[in-house]
C-alpha cells in the first residue's frame, strides 16, 4: 500500500497545481461562460452533463459513454485540429491514462494500463478500430500508421474492461475512431496545407455533402517529410469515402472505405552511449540495410444502425481488409493478408421490475489469412528466400452487459464475454535453406470474462463508479513465430482488474480520476535478443499493474483554460523466480502534461504546454539501467482570420532538449544494448485551413 500512498501524494500535488480543491462548498465558482465564437473545443473528459461547447455529434458520444461504469474518454477533432497532428500520439495526447509515444514516423507505442508493454513494434493488447472495423489483424496484431487524424471526427477511448461494448476482453481496452459523415463534418469543402521542420509537407482536401436522405464525405491526404534523423523519410497517402442513406430516425445504411499507402524509413534504436554522444544519429545496421516499412491497405465496411422499436436498436456491419507489406529489416518481410469479419449489437432501453434498465448484447466474428515470405536483405532489396509460411486466425466473441437502476441514482452493472481464438500455422521447406521444414501446427484458446460494477450519478451529472473485470489476451503470430520459423504455443495472458473513479463538473472544474489495480497471470512480455532480431516473447508468472489516471480542466477566468493530465503507472513482477519484484520497463511511473490556453474574443489563441516524464524508465527486466526522464516545452497558437480561414503555429521542444521518447526492453542491459529511441529536436510547424 506504500506505493499507493506515494501515488496519492502525487494526486494531491496534481490537484494543487491548478488550485483545484474539489471538495467545494456552496460558494463554489459559477459555471464559466461558453467561449466566444471561434474558440476551440478541447475537453476529452466524459461527463453525463452535455458540454455546450461540443458539436452535437461529439456531445452525443460523450453522453453515450457517460453510461459506462468505468474509465472512458471522447476526443473531438476540434481538440487537435489546430496543431500538427500527424499520428495517433498527437491525437491521443490529452486522453488520461493513454501512453502514446512516437518511436519513428507513424510507429507509435500505445499502451493503456501496461497493455502490450514489451511489444517491440506496432500494437498489441489494445483494440484499435475505425467505425468499429478493427485495425488489428484477426490474430490481434495491429498497425496505428494507417489511421489519419484528419479523417477522424472523434475518437472513443474505452480503458481496460470498459471495451466490452466492442466484445473486447483485452487489458488495455479499445480506441474507436469515427469517420466524418456528410452530416457532421462541419463544412462543405475543406482545403488544408501545413508543414515545417525536417521537410514536412502535408496537403489535405475534403468534401461533405447532404442531399435529401443521402450524405457523402470524401477526403484525401498526402504527406511527405525527411524526418529529424537520417533514414527517417516518409511518403504517405490516405483516402476516405463515407456514403450514407437515411431511412428515418435512427435508421441508416452506410458504406465506408479507407485506404492507405505508407512508405517509411526506419532509423533504428541507439545504445545509451550513442544517445549521449549524438541522439541525431542513425543506427548503422539500419542505414546499411536500408530498413523501412512500406505498406498498402484497403478497408471497407457496410454497416447499419436500425431502430427496431422504441426500446431496441440494432447496429451491425460486415467488413473486409486487405494489406500488402514490404518490410526490409533484419530480413525483407513480404506479407499479404486478408481479413474479414462481421459484428452485430442490440441496444435495449426499458424497465425490469419497474426499475429503469438498459442493456446491450451481440457477437463479433473475424477471420484472417496471411502469406508470409522472408528474404535475405540486400540493402533493402530481396535476396534469396529464407522462409515461407501461411498463418490463419479465427476468433469469435459473444458479449453482453446490462444496467439496472436500483435507485434513481445508483445502477448495478453486470456483463460477460465468451471468446474463442484459433491459430493455424503451416511452414514449408525452402530449397537450400536447412533451417526450414514442413510443419503444420495449431492452437485454440477459450475464455469467459465476467464483469460487475456500480455507477452513481447525481442530478448535475457527477458520477462515482467501480467495477471488476477479467481480461484475456491470446497471443498473436508475432509472439508465436517471431522469425517466421517454428511455432511456439505461448499461453494466453489473463488478468483481473478492479477500478474505482469519479468524473464530473464542479464550478470551473471538469475532472476525471480513476484508480485501478490488475493482477496478471502469464503476462506476455517481449525482449530484444539483439538489435537485428525480432523480439522474443515469454510468459511471466505473476505481475501487477496498478496506477492512477487523472485529468483536470480548470477555467480560472473568462477565455482562460488550464488542462492537465497525469498518469501514474506502477507495473512490476510479483515474486518472480528470476526478477523478484522488479519493475517492468518502458512506461515511466509519472507522466504529466499541462497546457494553459487563452482564447481571445477577436479569434486568436495562445497555448504554451509542457510534457514531463517525471521519472526515469527502466530499459531492462533486471533493473540495471534506466533511460532519463525529461521535460519539454511547446507552444501552440492560432488565428481564425475569417469564418472560412484559420491559421496555426505549433512549436515543439523549444529548448531543443535531447530526450528518450521511447525504449525497447532487454533482459539485462549492457553497453551494447540498443533500445533507445530519441525524441525529435526543436521543430516548428504551421498551417492554413480554408473551410467553405
Amino acid at each position: 500500500m506504500s506505493t499507493y500512498r506515494h501515488a496519492l501524494t502525487g494526486a494531491a500535488a496534481f490537484a494543487c497545481l491548478s488550485g483545484a480543491c474539489l471538495a467545494s462548498d456552496a460558494h463554489a465558482a459559477p459555471d464559466p461562460a461558453p467561449p466566444s465564437d471561434g474558440a476551440e473545443v478541447s475537453s476529452v473528459i466524459v461527463t453525463a452533463r452535455l458540454n455546450p461547447e461540443d458539436p452535437p455529434v461529439v456531445a452525443a458520444a460523450r453522453k453515450r459513454l457517460s453510461e459506462t461504469p468505468g474509465a472512458v474518454s471522447v476526443i473531438s477533432q476540434e481538440s487537435y485540429i489546430n496543431r500538427e497532428a500527424l499520428a495517433l500520439d498527437d491525437m491521443l495526447r490529452d486522453a488520461p491514462g493513454v501512453y502514446a509515444q512516437r518511436k519513428w514516423g507513424g510507429d507509435i507505442r500505445i499502451s493503456i494500463r501496461g497493455s502490450g508493454i514489451g511489444n517491440a513494434s506496432h500494437n498489441r493488447g489494445l483494440l484499435l478500430a475505425q467505425d468499429g472495423v478493427p485495425l488489428n489483424e484477426a490474430d490481434g496484431y495491429g498497425d496505428s500508421q494507417v489511421a489519419d487524424p484528419l479523417n477522424t471526427r472523434y475518437a472513443e477511448v474505452y480503458r481496460g474492461g470498459n471495451a466490452l461494448r466492442f466484445g473486447g476482453a483485452l487489458l488495455g481496452g479499445a480506441i474507436n475512431m469515427v469517420t466524418p459523415t456528410g452530416k457532421d463534418a462541419g463544412f462543405d469543402n475543406e482545403v488544408r496545407l501545413d508543414g515545417g521542420s525536417w521537410g514536412l509537407l502535408r496537403e489535405h482536401v475534403a468534401i461533405a455533402r447532404q442531399s435529401g436522405d443521402w450524405d457523402v464525405y470524401a477526403a484525401l491526404t498526402n504527406q511527405t517529410g525527411q524526418g529529424w534523423r537520417s533514414q527517417s523519410q516518409q511518403n504517405i497517402q490516405f483516402g476516405s469515402l463515407n456514403i450514407g442513406r437515411s431511412f428515418g430516425e435512427d435508421r441508416e445504411v452506410r458504406f465506408i472505405v479507407n485506404g492507405s499507402n505508407v512508405n517509411q524509413e526506419i532509423p533504428g534504436a541507439l545504445t545509451l552511449a550513442q544517445f549521449q554522444a549524438d541522439p541525431h544519429q542513425t543506427a548503422a545496421a539500419n542505414l546499411a540495410s536500408d530498413q523501412g516499412r512500406n505498406q498498402r491497405g484497403l478497408r471497407g465496411s457496410l454497416r447499419t444502425t436500425w431502430r427496431l422499436s422504441d426500446q431496441l436498436v440494432f447496429e451491425g456491419a460486415v467488413y473486409a481488409v486487405w494489406k500488402d507489406l514490404d518490410h526490409p529489416i533484419f530480413q525483407v518481410i513480404d506479407q499479404q493478408s486478408r481479413n474479414y469479419g462481421a459484428f452485430g449489437r442490440f441496444d435495449w432501453d426499458g424497465e425490469i421490475g419497474g426499475k429503469r434498465a438498459d442493456a446491450f448484447f451481440g457477437a463479433w466474428y473475424r477471420t484472417g489469412d496471411m502469406d508470409s515470405n522472408f528474404y535475405v536483405n540486400n540493402r533493402g532489396a530481396r535476396g534469396a528466400p529464407t522462409s515461407r509460411t501461411q498463418q490463419n486466425a479465427k476468433a469469435i466473441d459473444l458479449f453482453g452487459e446490462g444496467r439496472v437502476f436500483v435507485t434513481d441514482r445508483v445502477a448495478v452493472v453486470a456483463g460477460a464475454t465468451w471468446g474463442q481464438a484459433r491459430r493455424d500455422y503451416a511452414s514449408f521447406a525452402v530449397p537450400g535453406v536447412a533451417t526450414t521444414f514442413n510443419l503444420k501446427a495449431d492452437k485454440t484458446y477459450d475464455w469467459i470474462s465476467p464483469r460487475v460494477g456500480l455507477l452513481w450519478q447525481d442530478e448535475t451529472g457527477n458520477q462515482l463508479f467501480a467495477n471488476l473485470t477479467r481480461s484475456v489476451e491470446p497471443p498473436n503470430f508475432s509472439a508465436m513465430t517471431p522469425t517466421n520459423t517454428g511455432f511456439t504455443p505461448v499461453r494466453a495472458q489473463k488478468a483481473w482488474t478492479g477500478e474505482v473513479g469519479a468524473r464530473g463538473h464542479k464550478g470551473p472544474f471538469t475532472y476525471d480520476l480513476t484508480l485501478y489495480r490488475a493482477k496478471l497471470k502469464d503476462e506476455m512480455l517481449q525482449y530484444a535478443v539483439t538489435s537485428s532480431i525480432p523480439a522474443a516473447t515469454f510468459n511471466a508468472d505473476k505481475t501487477v499493474h496498478q496506477g492512477i489516471e487523472a485529468a483536470l480542466d480548470w477555467a480560472p477566468a473568462k477565455h482562460w483554460r488550464v488542462r492537465q493530465t497525469w498518469t501514474y503507472s506502477d507495473f512490476r513482477f510479483k515474486d518472480d523466480v528470476q526478477f523478484g519484484d522488479n519493475r517492468l520497463p518502458i512506461v515511466p511511473r509519472h507522466f504529466y502534461r499541462s497546457e494553459v490556453r487563452y482564447d481571445d474574443p477577436r479569434g486568436w489563441f495562445l497555448a504554451p504546454s509542457v510534457e514531463w516524464s517525471a521519472s526515469d524508465q527502466w530499459i531492462d527486466y533486471k533493473n540495471t539501467q534506466t533511460a532519463p526522464g525529461y521535460a519539454i516545452l511547446n507552444l501552440n497558437a492560432g488565428w481564425k482570420v475569417t469564418p472560412a480561414v484559420s491559421l496555426f503555429l505549433d512549436a515543439r521542444n523549444l529548448t531543443d532538449k535531447a530526450y528518450v521518447s521511447n525504449t525497447q526492453a532487454a533482459v539485462a542491459w549492457t553497453a551494447a544494448t540498443a533500445t533507445l529511441w530519441p525524441g525529435d529536436g526543436r521543430s516548428v510547424f504551421g498551417g492554413v485551413t480554408l473551410s467553405f
